[in-house]
């Protein structure tokens, strides 16, 4: 059986900062890398060779999945991870989109 993608909500007892997220990567060895959008902006559909772990840090984005179109929306401090091969497109929310993700190959 194939892995799933998997979303977690921020579990902190205060708002996720962005030293906070980056703290977790640390702590799994995982070297991350920031990147952010405007308002609307969209991804279309593709896929990556390795596991995608990432964070929003701020505003909003959903994920979609092929090929059954589960949708999956990250707010701040929230985490997706994507197993290796997962077909995904996004779409920003109406706030724009601040995220940190890092590749887990093992």
């Amino acid at each position: 059986m194939r892995p799933q993608p998997a979303l977690r909500r921020w579990d902190g007892a205060s708002p996720p900062t962005r030293e906070a997220i980056l703290q977790r990567f640390r702590e799994e060895g995982l070297e991350p890398h920031a990147w952010a959008n405007g308002p609307y902006d969209h991804y279309a559909a593709h896929r990556h060779p390795y596991h995608k772990v990432l964070y929003a840090v701020r505003g909003s984005i959903t994920f979609i999945t092929y090929p059954d179109r589960t949708a999956y929306e990250l707010r701040a401090g929230d985490r997706l991870d994507l197993p290796p091969g997962t077909e995904h497109s996004a779409d920003v929310g109406p706030d724009g989109v601040e995220c940190v993700e890092a590749p887990r190959y093992a």
